[in-house]
């Protein structure tokens, strides 16, 4: 092999590394900030929607609105309870779930697709 080839090698490496650490960078949990909700971006839902789990599979609990920010061990499965209380227009809900055995309840972000209203919970305003 060449100089010159070892060295254009070397060149498309350090780029690749260079846009994959950009990339890598863009995902960090700094990008996992929790949005304000009752703003434009996330309106709030009143009164807040009994909804239950849809679909087969886990349900994953996110920090953010955001793929990349999974809360590891939180989620739940079909069937499952939740009071959603604010949504994003790209398919995020803000929801809470009540564990009904007593255990850890848990909020955080999951994808609304996965959710089938069932009500509201508390008065209309």
């Amino acid at each position: 092999m060449s100089d010159r080839s070892v060295l254009a090698c070397l060149v498309c490496t350090a780029v690749m590394l260079v846009v994959l650490g950009a990339s890598v960078h863009a995902q960090t949990p700094s990008s996992c900030k929790e949005p304000r909700e009752g703003t434009n971006r996330v309106p709030m839902l009143s009164p807040p929607l009994a909804n239950v789990v849809t679909g087969k599979g886990r349900l994953q609990f996110y920090s953010a609105p955001n793929l990349h920010c999974p809360i590891k061990g939180v989620f739940v499965i079909p069937n499952d309870e939740l009071v959603a209380y604010a949504q994003t227009d790209d398919g995020w809900s803000s929801v809470m779930y009540l564990n009904p055995h007593g255990g850890n309840d848990a909020s955080g972000w999951v994808r609304s697709a996965r959710l089938k209203a069932t009500g509201t919970v508390g008065p209309k305003q």
